[in-house]
């Protein structure tokens, strides 16, 4: 578990750097994949793995309201029925 935490704050470190410079904010508004995104957090020296991504989610979702969850919910049902066809 104590790994988990120190990689988790890998993350929110990389991320308070990223948004500290404009040029990265940048960066992070566009959307990339998983893997551009660890890959340049190895390039600016943080250890960043794919289950840190995961348990932020997870943390974020944690700290909404039931209200929110609702309606985010909804939201993806939306994308789902238009994207499946029929």
């Amino acid at each position: 578990m104590q790994h988990r935490v120190v990689s988790l704050q890998q993350l929110d470190a990389f991320l308070q750097y990223a948004r500290s410079k404009p040029e990265l904010a940048e960066r992070l508004k566009t959307p990339m994949d998983l893997s551009d995104l660890l890959r340049w957090a190895a390039e600016c020296q943080f250890q960043v793995e794919e289950s840190d991504v995961i348990a932020a989610m997870v943390r974020e979702d944690d700290q909404l309201s039931d209200a929110e969850l609702q309606q985010r919910a909804g939201e993806e049902a939306r994308k789902l029925r238009n994207f499946i066809p029929g």
